[in-house]
């Protein structure tokens, strides 16, 4: 049964803020690696909306190695987006979800693959509620934000974690490897 991942990148204390964190080549690196090791990834619209950016990097190259590569990884993955509001999708890679969530996510885990990664804030939320996580990849940025979206907002049950590793980046940032326990 394939694994369900969810990664994302939060501040010190606790949002989910892109334009609070510094990305570098080190943590293109590391979400390139992190794709290279599943082969679909979750989005809701809004994030699927910002990550839509990659796909421009892929027609007119930055000159940055490390943002060019993991544009060209990130445009290769199948994408599953998942919303009410948008009927169309023009990035070749994605395709609007046919299912809800949960559904979806059960469907996938039965079928043969890699890792099936999560990227979206509100979607890690849902699939948390749904006991449907298998592991988190938090990193965790130096960074304190004061404001933004808390990323386990709206949780109100306990939910333990076994930690399962830990990597430090050169910025500062740690990545924790987490297991929620069942």
């Amino acid at each position: 049964m394939r694994k369900i991942i969810a990664a994302i990148n939060m501040t010190l204390d606790g949002f989910c803020d892109h334009t609070a964190i510094i990305p570098d080549e080190e943590l293109h690196q590391h979400y390139a690696d992190l794709l290279s090791n599943g082969d679909t990834i979750l989005y809701g619209r809004i994030t699927y909306q910002l990550m839509e950016y990659w796909k421009a990097v892929v027609e007119n190259p930055t000159g940055n190695k490390a943002m060019d590569e993991f544009a060209a990884i990130m445009d290769k993955i199948p994408k599953i987006v998942f919303s009410h509001t948008l009927k169309n999708i023009e990035w070749k890679s994605a395709m609007l979800a046919n299912r809800d969530l949960e559904e979806k996510v059960l469907e996938l885990k039965q079928q043969s693959g890699k890792d099936i990664l999560v990227g979206s804030r509100s979607l890690i939320i849902q699939l948390l509620k749904l006991n449907l996580i298998d592991e988190f990849q938090l990193c965790v940025h130096p960074v304190v934000a004061g404001n933004g979206l808390p990323l386990f907002e709206n949780i109100n049950d306990r939910i333990i974690f076994k930690l399962l590793k830990t990597k430090t980046l050169g910025s500062g940032a740690i990545v924790l490897y987490y297991e929620p326990t069942k």
